[in-house]
């Protein structure tokens, strides 16, 4: 009895608690200095700067590697480029307050010429070939920047001409969501103009959010997508907390994929759409469970970072699960009462810091030219709110 005591309070358990709102809990740390923090965020805004292409664009088909993925051409790099611009410039809308006051003319530059690209773009992204969907990822990102672009303009024919393409974004999203519900970016089954391969959980869940962030800014957005997806996330949700990698995987929910160490940063991201529509089940308990969980055991999806070949990590995990589970980590963070931030804005910031490039960006898998601007987007917005709560 003593020793099963003992492991349930190592845990983070108790009787009569939902296995999702158990697990580890982390040893408290120094929360970062503000000087700290700025300096980061400094760095990380002249990155995205210098490596900002002529056009307007970040990342390129160049810095090949021996094992590159599967990637049909030009499709594939044209959503790739797109994705990662608009989180770029996501990034650079929500972050302008934090530039050093020599480099926020040149920020303002490049995210003017950035949303240019999105503008003029976005409405070109395509399906890349039957079994390649890698534009589910562009149409997402970009109702995320297209709506963040929106609200800080003051010209109201360019706010209808945003408004009128993050409507065809969602429109694009409804044609290629997959038959059964939700989302995935590839079709390796029969290939139909309707995806019918199983729905993945954490592309349905950046649609998702996607969604909600249109439907908030008052384009229509279907109700059977959001009911569908969200249908999809249930089926792969574990009684645990943890989302199978695909729908195709609910039967072998014990492959370590998809138990909670391969679900550490899928689980942020699902969390948090299902949240974010209102699903009773993710309750504040069930996002500090997970968010501890990230924190301990941080170090274990941070193996797969910067290996070079998808799903070579333990519990077969990717190194670009990194910084999309990071990045999700923080939108659960802002969805918690205000007095329960600041414990895990601390562990966030202090990986992130700690995990900076000499150069200024992030990164954790190397695709092509995209990642180091993927990366760098989304450490920053998952760092931009860190300092606020620490501070208070």
């Amino acid at each position: 009895m003593a020793l099963a005591s003992l492991a349930m309070a190592l845990a983070g358990c108790g009787p009569g608690r939902p296995l999702s709102e158990t697990g580890p809990v982390p040893p408290a740390v120094e929360p970062p200095a503000s000087a700290e923090i700025d300096a980061a965020m400094r760095r990380g805004i002249a990155f995205l700067i210098a490596h900002q292409n002529a056009d307007g664009s970040w990342g390129s088909a160049r810095n090949t590697k021996g094992l590159n993925v599967y990637a049909p051409v030009p499709g594939a790099h044209t959503a790739f480029r797109a994705g990662v611009s608009a989180l770029a410039v996501m990034a650079l809308c929500e972050t302008l307050d934090r530039t050093a006051p020599d480099q926020s003319a040149a920020a303002r530059s490049a995210l003017a010429r950035g949303e240019e690209y999105l503008l003029a773009n976005l409405p070109g992204v395509r399906r890349c070939a039957p079994d390649a969907l890698y534009n589910v990822w562009s149409h997402a990102y970009g109702i995320r920047a297209l709506v963040r672009m929106a609200r800080r303009s003051d010209d109201p024919h360019r706010r209808e001409r945003i408004r009128k393409l993050i409507a065809s974004q969602v429109d694009m999203l409804a044609r290629f969501e997959s038959v059964s519900g939700g989302w995935g970016y590839y079709d390796f089954g029969y290939s139909m103009q309707k995806p019918g391969m199983k729905a993945m959980p954490f592309t349905t869940a950046t649609s998702l959010i996607a969604l909600d962030e249109a439907r908030r800014f008052g384009v229509d957005v279907p109700q059977r997508l959001i009911d569908r997806g969200l249908g999809h996330l249930r089926r792969t949700r574990n009684p645990d907390g943890s989302f199978c990698y695909s729908e195709m995987h609910v039967y072998r929910p014990g492959r370590t994929i998809n138990r909670p160490s391969g679900s550490l940063g899928r689980s942020q991201a699902c969390n948090l759409a299902m949240r974010t529509w209102g699903d009773a089940a993710i309750t504040d308990a069930v996002l500090e469970a997970w968010l501890n969980r990230l924190w301990a055991r941080e170090g274990w999806l941070s193996r797969a970072r910067k290996m070079p070949v998808p799903h070579e990590s333990f519990c077969s995990i990717s190194g670009y699960f990194y910084y999309y589970g990071i990045f999700y980590a923080g939108g659960c963070i802002e969805q918690l009462p205000p007095e329960r931030r600041p414990w895990h804005q601390a562990h966030l910031a202090r990986i992130l810091l700690d995990l900076q490039e000499t150069d200024g960006s992030w990164w954790d898998y190397p695709l092509y030219d995209y990642h180091k601007g993927w990366g760098t987007a989304m450490a920053m917005m998952a760092l931009k709110d860190c300092q606020v709560s620490i501070d208070n």
